[in-house]
């Protein structure tokens, strides 16, 4: 789902970069305390530097979902993720408005920093943005964060 906003769209469109201007910046968006951290960071930078910003909020299944699959139990296809992803919007676009920033708002299932890597290798992004990650077992596995530094394909700012 792709939810445009502001006065104008993103340039860049899947797969076709418009040249060599001030790029495009992708912001990943969950709600969280540190993904608003890092959506008014990047929001300040692209103000700065006259970039457009695409947002993407990756809806992920509950982890009782797994296990229903490993099951055969259903599992409901619809966890909110349309709500809270117009609730983080409402969010955005006032930041967006008040820095005169222009972006597009992508909404996408899946793993987040899988879904991250495509966006940002579709729409040919300059460089990604998230929030760090406050959970305890990340230490463990490994955050999004870490896994799209790993990547190596774009600058990643993590901001705490």
């Amino acid at each position: 789902m792709e939810m445009g906003y502001a006065a104008g769209m993103l340039n860049a469109t899947p797969n076709d970069r418009s040249g060599d201007g001030a790029g495009v910046i992708l912001v990943a968006v969950d709600g969280s305390t540190t993904s608003l951290h890092a959506d008014a960071w990047a929001t300040h930078l692209a103000h700065a530097r006259g970039s457009q910003l695409l947002y993407l909020f990756v809806q992920t299944h509950p982890a009782f979902a797994d296990a229903a699959l490993l099951t055969g139990a259903d599992i409901p296809t619809d966890f909110g993720a349309d709500e809270q992803a117009k609730a983080i919007l409402d969010e955005i676009r006032a930041d967006a408005k008040a820095y005169q920033v222009h972006g597009k708002f992508l909404v996408r299932s899946g793993d987040p920093a899988t879904e991250i890597e495509r966006a940002a290798d579709e729409f040919k992004v300059d460089a990604v943005v998230v929030g760090a990650s406050m959970q305890a077992r990340h230490r463990l596995i490994g955050s999004v964060a870490r896994r799209l530094v790993h990547a190596g394909r774009w600058p990643v700012t993590v901001v705490p």
